[in-house]
């Protein structure tokens, strides 16, 4: 190639680099073209207006809150190029756990009879250790046992939902305080998920920790080699991530104000839906926490708006697993055309 043809190469790759919309705004923009789109088949089909409607919307945003806390936590640990598949048996487990120690003395079958009208903290504590508890086997086998994440975590998945079952013989646990309620009252769940985004966004972007989850999923050779100690750092991941998982079943049962087993089913799938939707890659190495609320409300709104549509909730999962498969073929084709460039 001649010294010209070069000269003039470079400044059409630069200008080609400023043209490519960051990844946070091109994820924003399709949210704004769902939401247009429905807002357009609401007017058709159903003779109302989609975003105009505070109630729905209101209610779209409560109900994605828990998944985005627990989206959170996947985010860092797909990042490092883990999975995680147990954090909906987790929320199950949490919330009943937790719930148990919520409980007022005016109910009448409370867990521990002995242990009613605790202060709220107790049982938020509770919950988080139990939380954190399964983060923390989850990460010890994939660390040191060189288990893959994919059995570890589906190992968690079946034995956390079978201690949510075992732990009142698959009663309910419901009776709980005014103090507990209150965390799932109002918008306080969205508070919680916007403070926990926030704080691992910093965390991801300005600190020591966020740059070695970055490195060991890019690289982990190079990670090991550069002084990261990966084990302990994965450990610390997959604790947050359950942390996290056991924060989503604390609000989720206080905003019921019940628990049963069964709660959280398909919340891991969900959660992993909203962090490729926001952009992080399954291979590692690539992903940002904003991207992971945008995708959280992206999944919020596609559910609002099959309801809205009235399409049989069949339906949307159908679609909900054509939308999981083709972010990982645009992120398959984004990472391509990354490595050539």
């Amino acid at each position: 190639m001649s010294t010209k043809a070069a000269e003039g190469a470079a400044p059409l790759a630069t200008r080609q680099r400023r043209r490519r919309l960051p990844t946070e705004l091109s994820i924003f923009l399709v949210l704004v073209g769902i939401a247009l789109i429905y807002e357009a088949l609401g007017w058709m089909f159903i003779g109302q207006s989609f975003l105009m409607n505070s109630q729905r919307l209101t209610i779209m945003i409560l109900q994605v809150s828990v998944i985005g806390i627990i989206a959170v936590g996947v985010t860092q640990v797909i990042i490092t190029g883990g999975i995680d598949l147990s954090s909906g048996s987790v929320v199950g487990m949490t919330a009943m756990i937790a719930t148990s120690f919520a409980q007022s003395s005016t109910w009448g079958r409370a867990v521990f009879p002995s242990l009613t009208d605790l202060p709220a903290v107790v049982p938020i504590m509770v919950g988080l250790l139990i939380g954190a508890a399964a983060g923390l086997a989850n990460g010890a086998l994939i660390a040191y046992t060189k288990i893959p994440p994919f059995i570890a975590t589906l190992g968690m998945f079946v034995s956390a939902r079978g201690v949510a079952k075992w732990y009142t013989k698959g009663q309910p646990v419901s009776g709980i305080t005014e103090q507990f309620h209150f965390i799932g009252t109002k918008a306080w769940p969205v508070v919680v998920f916007l403070v926990v985004a926030l704080i691992f966004h910093i965390a991801l972007r300005y600190t020591r920790y966020g740059k070695f989850t970055y490195a060991i999923g890019a690289n982990p050779q190079a990670a090991r080699v550069s002084g990261i100690n990966i084990e302990a750092h994965l450990v610390k991941v997959y604790v947050i991530a359950g942390l996290l998982a056991g924060l989503a079943g604390i609000v989720t049962a206080a905003r019921a104000e019940t628990a049963q087993a069964s709660m959280g089913v398909g919340y891991e799938l969900d959660a992993i839906a909203a962090t490729v939707i926001g952009g992080t890659s399954l291979t590692g190495g690539v992903g940002r926490i904003t991207g992971t609320v945008i995708g959280t409300i992206i999944l919020g709104v596609m559910t609002s708006g099959f309801t809205f549509l009235r399409i049989d909730a069949y339906y949307q999962e159908i679609v909900k697993g054509f939308i999981i498969v083709a972010a990982v073929v645009i992120d398959v084709y984004r990472q391509k055309k990354r490595r050539k460039h």
